[in-house]
């Protein structure tokens, strides 16, 4: 039987860390991009703060809601990677 709350910890862990590898590259094009990576910034941050204390469905709530801000912001072209 598969243990789903470590599996669940391993892939916020997983797109945590690809998220913070990705965002490196990406900047803003305008204010509203600016706005977008505040709020990416946020998630990220809640990711971290409930990871530490164990809440690991708001962690991964956080990590997804990360990653839409981001693929929003590029698909709007409010963002910009500048990456592999």
């Amino acid at each position: 039987m598969r243990d789903v709350a470590l599996e669940l910890e391993s892939e916020t862990k997983k797109w945590f860390e690809r998220l913070k590898t990705k965002m490196k590259d990406v900047r803003a094009r305008n204010d509203k991009g600016d706005e977008f990576i505040r709020n990416i910034e946020a998630y990220i941050s809640d990711t971290m703060h409930f990871l530490s204390t164990g809440d690991l469905v708001r962690a991964f709530e956080c990590v997804v809601w990360a990653w839409a801000w981001l693929e929003i912001g590029l698909e709007l072209g409010l963002l910009e990677y500048r990456g592999q």
